[in-house]
């Protein structure tokens, strides 16, 4: 996962020189209330929501204003502490910083920071924090906690009273003595229990080299064993290295997955540079990739110049690993992270119908790329991210320019409107995945990044909210779009769902050239089902501009649809009644004819 930058919210000019100061001690961008703030990296309409937003996208928050306007905007957001971002209120003075969420994932620490850049006070209230010092459950960069369940038992223990035998952490050596709890820390495999919490030196890296295919059950045997027979413990792994040409290893990827730690890519020229320090150098091996040697190096490149070889390098028949130490804690990593394209869909394009998984790959994302008018509707989310805007007509630029930039290390996030895997960009990365480069794909190093998904509202979706449940029924999505989809092959589709009776989705219903199909759908449904079928036109769903429309299908006319138009078209069962504030539109499921007909055995079975 991709760091997050911190962002600091203002919302009045008389915060604006804190907050300034607050952003430069923490390298964070500035967000200010438009209209209020001039000056910031970024404006923002409404402070809740987007808040809110920020902190769905797991964003660390710094907020010069009152404390309640922070957790207002988060208080329905709160599930698990364990993930949320930090959250810090700073008085507009600069006086006073208090850490409101997320003490113990850092909000302690940047609010002790902040207090030193601003000479203010920090009003830490974490109980472990004020009386010993430390957060036992949050240790230094460089450590890993091996049984954080014990945290909360020995804290107690210390807080009451108790005293800590420490042994090999300096950064603890301020605790109360004692007996009654422990505190170690040790690359070794101990294991703690709720008198003694275990503390692993992230000092280890650890190289990997496979072939093809090599079963991820062996690579990661190989490593359970040759950590086990080292007297290494698992968690004082800091990372996991390979050669790039490894980066869509499915064992490689486990293997870094089953450690919890980053996996780091390194070229051939870069793993050759660690030749000399090599145990095992190989000409076989040179002569395959282009270095001498990819466990031994990769474990060497990653723990730096003054590593030692710890492990030298150990075989099965399809999987090598070695492991190096660093004198000290790793904590910048060497080498280059697997590239990443998310497919994000952000829905119509307003914030609150954005999930927040989408937020959040956003907020990750080392560029943005995508159809200048999808990255302007992020807001201020974006608006600090390196950006490449294609203008309509330039799919496949667009989604191989994603790919190649993740295939040079990079996180990008491919912005579609609605959901990236309908009517959108998911499909054609897929695609030209799926092609060799003679066939139009793109190179070997894009085809090894990784891709993911969220899911985003689509306009049918929108509009059917708008409208009440036109989908209650089945129901398909037709594009009348003919650039890429035969005529034939459309009114084919049309057809067939017109004598399905199924409740339609029009995408694309006209353009400027293309006038007619949407007429001749029109036409050809009304042959199977009645003139007074009620179709909603829905424009412009989720933005200001926002209109809906509902009409008999018999009355639909083509002038009055535009490209940011959808059509529902409902079936012969559809409904349009006026209920409550108005018109809503409905397709029943048929509940009403099994509550009125005798019950079935088999219905007696599924409700049993």
């Amino acid at each position: 996962m991709a760091d997050v930058t911190p962002v600091v919210i203002c919302l009045s000019a008389s915060g604006f020189e804190t907050a300034k100061r607050v952003a430069d001690a923490l390298g964070a961008k500035l967000h200010g209330r438009a209209g209020r703030v001039t000056g910031a990296d970024a404006e923002f309409a409404e402070a809740t929501a987007h808040i809110a937003a920020l902190f769905a996208a797991g964003t660390p928050i710094m907020g010069v204003c009152a404390a309640g306007i922070l957790i207002r905007a988060v208080a329905p957001l709160l599930s698990d502490k364990r993930a949320e971002p930090p959250v810090v209120a700073v008085s507009e003075d600069g006086a006073s910083v208090v850490p409101l969420l997320g003490g113990h994932r850092g909000a302690n620490r940047i609010a002790r920071t902040l207090a030193e850049a601003l000479n203010a006070q920090a009003h830490v209230t974490t109980a472990g924090d004020l009386k010993l010092g430390v957060a036992l459950d949050e240790p230094p960069a460089g450590w890993r906690l091996a049984n954080p369940e014990n945290a909360k038992p020995v804290a107690a223990a210390l807080l009451a009273g108790g005293g800590a035998t420490v042994v090999g952490l300096d950064w603890a050596a301020g605790l109360p003595k004692g007996e009654d709890v422990r505190l170690i820390g040790t690359r070794a495999p101990l294991t703690g229990d709720a008198r003694t919490l275990v503390y692993h030196p992230q000092v280890l890296s650890l190289g990997v080299g496979c072939a093809r295919n090599c079963p991820p059950e062996e690579l990661a045997g190989l490593i359970e064993a040759t950590l086990a027979e080292a007297g290494l413990a698992p968690g004082a792994v800091a990372a996991v290295g390979s050669i790039d040409l490894k980066a869509d290893e499915p064992a490689v990827i486990a293997a870094a997955r089953m450690l919890d730690v980053p996996l780091r890519l390194f070229t051939a020229e870069e793993l050759e540079t660690e030749a000399p320090r090599l145990a095992n150098p190989s000409e076989v091996v040179f002569a395959e990739v282009g270095c001498h040697g990819v466990a031994e190096g990769a474990a060497l490149a990653l723990a730096g110049p003054d590593a030692t070889l710890t492990v030298a390098k150990r075989k099965t028949a399809n999987a090598t690993v070695a492991v190096a130490r660093a004198p000290l804690p790793i904590t910048a990593l060497k080498g280059r992270k697997r590239g990443r394209v998310s497919l994000v869909g952000i829905g119509p394009g307003q914030a609150d119908w954005r999930t927040p998984e989408a937020s959040k790959l956003v907020a990750e994302a080392d560029e943005l790329v995508g159809y200048g008018l999808y990255l302007d509707l992020l807001g201020p989310l974006a608006r600090h991210k390196p950006k490449k805007d294609f203008p309509l007509g330039g799919e496949e630029a667009r989604c191989r320019y994603a790919l190649e930039r993740a295939g040079e290390g990079l996180d990008v996030a491919l912005i579609c409107s609605g959901d990236a895997g309908i009517y959108a960009m998911g499909a054609l990365v897929f695609e030209l995945l799926d092609r060799t480069e003679g066939e139009g794909g793109v190179t070997d190093a894009a085809r090894r990044v990784e891709v993911v998904s969220a899911p985003g509202v689509s306009a049918l979706q929108a509009a059917a909210a708008r409208a009440g449940a036109p989908l209650g029924h089945d129901f398909c999505a037709i594009s009348l779009s003919d650039l890429l989809t035969p005529r034939e092959d459309i009114l084919r589709r049309i057809k067939a769902a017109a004598e399905g009776d199924f409740v339609i989705a029009f995408y694309n219903p006209v353009s400027m050239r293309r006038r007619t199909l949407l007429a001749e759908a029109r036409d050809m449904l009304l042959a199977h089902r009645p003139a007074e079928c009620p179709v909603l036109l829905a424009s412009n769903l989720g933005r200001p501009e926002e209109a809906l429309r509902y009409r008999r299908l018999e009355d639909l006319q083509v002038d009055e649809v535009d490209m940011l138009t959808v059509v529902l078209v409902g079936s012969s069962q559809s409904r349009l009644a006026q209920l409550g504030e108005g018109p809503r539109m409905y397709t029943p499921r048929g509940y009403a004819k099994r509550i009125d007909a005798p019950s079935k055995p088999q219905d007696k079975e599924m409700t049993a």
